[in-house]
């Protein structure tokens, strides 16, 4: 799966992945290869790119958006810092 994390300022991440682990304003939820389409709302949060079954990386996000579509994430969000 593609996943890309969008700033107003700046792109923070574009690549392929496992999944990702997103900080929804109704809780917790993974989007993993394959997901269907899907569009929701994110929390100021922790944010977990999987990058493969065993690694991972965090990012402490602010409230945006993603999208689901044709096996890519796209991550809007006001601001990202990497753990």
């Amino acid at each position: 799966m593609k996943l890309e994390i969008l700033t107003p300022e700046q792109k923070i991440f574009s690549g392929d992945v496992y999944g990702v682990q997103l900080p929804g304003i109704n809780g917790l939820f993974e989007v993993l290869d394959k997901h269907a389409p899907l569009v929701s709302a994110l929390k100021s949060g922790t944010l977990k790119i999987l990058k493969d079954k065993n690694a991972s990386s965090l990012y402490t996000i602010q409230s945006g958006f993603v999208e689901v579509l044709n096996n890519q994430a796209t991550v809007l969000v006001e601001g990202a810092i990497q753990k």
